[in-house]
């Protein structure tokens, strides 16, 4: 009996001999993880058996790039993937560990955990960072002035902390700052000004501060930053704005080449914008497409492109000053839940 497919999408995966990365196909099954140059190349690149491998999530093996997990085989190989935002890793995490789970004959995957500085396994950073978002009960994303610079979206670190005490999820400061630290580690909270990012950055103990001048966020959350910036990487611009509604990778096809290549896709409202970037590189953005009176549609081909390059689940973005983007997705259900939310984008907001 063939194994069963699990999950398959794109990732963004560390080369075995070189330290690129690139971002590739991959396909999870009951027995091993494939990955693939092109979802539609028949061969794969490499396959990692699971038998006996190890997930490690989050890994801090490259501090430069967030939202990677390593899986160790059997042989004591190591493969980094990198994923595009927070809930995409952790479906691909709980995945990959249940496959390894039932490969070691049904007995519970357990694994110490590697962040030294949580203290309470207990505790799911996960449902506690939705908890944090809630628009009732969790933190408030407000506007703070500091140093001729206007930050919105965002909380000091005095509030995340007396947020979890009040909230019964921390008995004291310190435990506080341990959850804190580890929503940190796993990408769920981002430093916002310079005495935030140097705090994180210096490889201290405590990577988190407790007070009010350190500045953080959530990180699919609409943050950004007005005035002057010692920082190069704050974008100051009106098309952040926005509230992110939906992210991941979709195959572009290049308006001069013609050729097609995964990007990264960050859907924005209020202004409604889709930003696109290279997954395997920094954070700057590529391009833009201004989603204002743009219309949105499924099509079954693309004018100029090349048969082998592409293989269904198609769509068009043609925006007012009528330029066109065609994109395509994993799967036909992705396809619509795009369509869907760019539609809905594209009436609302600038």
């Amino acid at each position: 009996m063939e194994p069963q497919e699990i999950r398959e999408g794109y990732l963004v995966k560390k080369g075995t001999l070189l330290n690129s990365w690139s971002a590739v196909w991959v396909v999870l099954s009951e027995d091993g993880l494939e990955f693939y140059k092109k979802k539609t190349d028949r061969s794969p690149k490499g396959m990692i058996p699971l038998k006996g491998a190890k997930l490690l999530s989050p890994c801090q093996d490259f501090p430069k790039k967030t939202l990677v997990f390593k899986i160790t085989s059997e042989k004591k190989q190591d493969h980094f993937f990198q994923a595009s935002y927070v809930e995409e890793r952790e479906f691909w995490v709980k995945d990959i560990k249940r496959a390894i789970t039932c490969l070691e004959g049904g007995k519970r995957f357990a694994r110490k955990s590697t962040r030294r500085s949580i203290r309470l396994p207990e505790v799911n950073l996960s449902d506690l960072y939705m908890q944090m978002k809630d628009q009732d009960s969790g933190i408030r994303e407000i506007k703070l002035e500091q140093n001729n610079r206007l930050f919105s979206y965002c909380f000091t670190g005095v509030t995340v902390v007396e947020w979890m005490i009040s909230n019964e999820k921390a008995r004291n400061r310190p435990e506080a700052l341990v959850l804190a630290v580890g929503l940190m580690n796993e990408g769920f909270l981002q430093p916002a000004d310079d005495t935030s990012k140097e705090a994180a950055e210096g490889g201290e103990q405590t990577t988190f501060l407790d007070d009010t001048k350190a500045l953080y966020y959530f990180a699919d959350s609409g943050f950004f930053c007005e005035g002057y910036s010692s920082d190069e990487d704050v974008l100051v611009k009106e098309e952040f704005r926005g509230n992110i509604i939906k992210q991941g990778c979709l195959l572009k096809q290049g308006h001069k080449r013609k050729n097609w290549k995964v990007r990264k896709f960050i859907l924005r409202d209020d202004p409604a914008y889709m930003h696109y970037y290279d997954p395997s590189k920094g954070e700057d953005p590529l391009g833009s497409i201004h989603l204002r009176g743009a219309v949105v549609t499924a099509v079954e081909f693309v004018p100029d492109a090349k048969k082998y390059d592409i293989d269904g689940n198609l769509f068009e973005i043609i925006t007012a000053e009528e330029t066109h983007y065609f994109l395509q997705a994993a799967t036909s259900e992705e396809r619509k839940e795009w369509i869907k939310a760019i539609q809905v984008a594209s009436k609302s907001g600038k």
